[in-house]
Order: structure tokens, then C-alpha cells, then sequence
């Protein structure tokens, strides 16, 4: 794991419950996220991991509890302060949620157009920059369509990173993805880590990406409704004393003995 060990926590999410119009799904949930850190939101399909990042970036207001980034309340902010906030971080969604009708160059370039006062060939020296960083600088002109999902991922990464954001939330980023072009994704985000100290909140249920890239996460499970795991990935698959957590991390059946414990990690 990186220096993000003794790092100061960029994120601190303090008794949030989770869910939709007043009906919490997950209660209770406390971590910080450490400047620098690959930092993965796991659990099974419906668990609550999106949602809970919904909450993190001032989507959804959660039934309870605060979540500050870099010191201010998300939670809590009103709509111009939610806007200050909302420039430290950059968002990619499941699909990569580019615009299909603009090319590359264009879709990164929107950020910029509507947030800074940069003159138009200043922006796309910018553009071409972050296009450069995920590899993609020879596909400025491309539209997504003409791209491989992978290479869409890695887009949106692009236009998230346009503001120069200190945090990068990824929604589910290996959905679709081949063995091969998943391992490129996760270098991808390895290398913008190390290099450049982005901190990264991954939202996944992919085990191979999660031991490539991701220093530490937190396991969701939705009959504790809570987190039952939060520690480095490789060490919880290897030596939790839950069965819940070794059963997730080693993708074994679900069987009553791995279901009933309440021992947390």
C-alpha cells in the first residue's frame, strides 16, 4: 500500500443511513477515506453501494448522518456552497455517460467550457492533456460509438479528471468489460494514483479488480445492513475471522454458516 497509510482522511462519511424517502437500507455507516487512496465500496448486487455513493457526492440526501469532504459537510451544504464542494471531485458512471454526438476531445472540453474562464485553445490543451493521461490522446476526433467500452471507460475518467478534482468516484467501472480490458482500466487507475495522488472511490462487486488496484475498501451486507469489513482486501480474503467476508472475497456459495455469524472484521 502507498504513503495514503498515515495520509490525512479526505473523506469522512459519520452515521449515515442509507436509502431512498426515509427508508434507510444501511444504517450507521462510519469510514474515512485517505488522500491518495484507492478506496473500493463493495458488496452483492443491491446492496446499497451506489446509493451510498449517491450520498457521498450530494445526489441523494441520505436519512441520516454527514459526510464531509476536504472538512465541509456535503450533507448539510447549501446550493452554492454544494457547488464549491462539488469541484473537488469528478464523477464516471456505470456507462461512461458520454455524449454520443461529440467526439472525445469534446466531451472533455465540456467541463471546462462551463466552469472556467480558459480561452478555447487553452481548453483544449487541457482536453488533450487528460485525454493523453488515460491513453487515448490518438482518439481526440473519435466519437464513443466508434470506441471500445473500454476505451469509453477511460474517457469518462478523462472528462471527470478535467477540473483537476483531488477525487475521482467510479461507478462500477469494469460492467462490460473483458478480462484483458478491465486489468488496462485498473492500471490505468493505478498509475493516476501514484503519480498524480488522486484519491479514488471505486464502486464495484469486481474481486479481480478490487486485488489489482485497490488498496483498502469497506464490504457492505445488507442483512447486517451495515459494513461487515473495512481493511485491506488481500488480507481480509486471507485471514478474516468472518465467514461472511471469506465467503465474499473468495466468492464461495452462500451457506447458513457464512450467513448467521454477526462476528465483524
Amino acid at each position: 500500500m502507498p504513503a495514503a497509510d498515515a495520509a490525512e482522511a479526505i473523506i469522512r462519511v459519520e452515521g449515515i443511513a442509507a436509502g431512498y424517502d426515509g427508508n434507510a437500507i444501511l444504517d450507521d455507516l462510519n469510514f474515512e477515506i485517505r488522500r491518495g487512496e484507492v478506496f473500493g465500496i463493495l458488496g452483492g448486487s443491491g446492496c446499497g453501494k451506489s446509493t451510498l455513493m449517491k450520498h457521498m457526492i450530494g445526489l441523494l440526501p441520505p436519512v441520516a448522518g454527514k459526510v464531509y469532504i476536504g472538512g465541509d459537510d456535503i450533507v448539510a451544504a447549501g446550493d452554492d456552497e454544494l457547488e464549491v464542494i462539488r469541484r473537488r471531485f469528478g464523477v464516471m458512471y456505470q456507462s461512461g455517460a458520454l455524449f454520443g454526438s461529440m467526439t472525445l476531445l469534446e466531451n472533455v472540453r465540456l467541463p471546462l467550457e462551463a466552469y472556467t474562464a480558459l480561452p478555447g485553445e487553452a481548453i483544449d490543451l487541457v482536453a488533450r492533456m487528460k485525454l493523453a493521461l488515460v491513453g487515448l490522446e490518438a482518439f481526440t476526433g473519435h466519437l464513443p460509438a466508434e470506441l471500445s467500452g473500454g476505451m469509453q471507460k477511460r474517457a469518462g475518467i478523462a472528462r471527470a479528471m478535467a477540473l483537476d478534482p483531488a477525487i475521482l468516484f467510479l461507478d462500477e467501472p469494469s460492467s462490460g468489460l473483458d478480462p484483458i480490458t478491465s486489468a488496462t482500466l485498473d492500471a490505468t487507475v493505478r498509475r493516476l494514483a501514484e503519480n498524480l495522488g488522486v484519491t479514488f472511490v471505486i464502486v464495484t462487486h469486481d474481486l479481480p479488480s478490487v486485488f489489482n488496484c485497490v488498496d483498502r475498501v469497506v464490504l457492505l451486507d445488507p442483512q447486517a445492513r451495515g459494513i461487515i469489513a473495512d481493511g485491506d482486501p488481500r488480507a481480509l480474503r486471507d485471514a478474516s475471522a468472518d465467514p461472511r467476508v471469506r465467503a465474499f472475497f473468495r466468492r464461495e456459495p452462500e451457506t447458513a454458516d457464512n450467513r448467521s455469524t454477526t462476528v465483524r472484521t
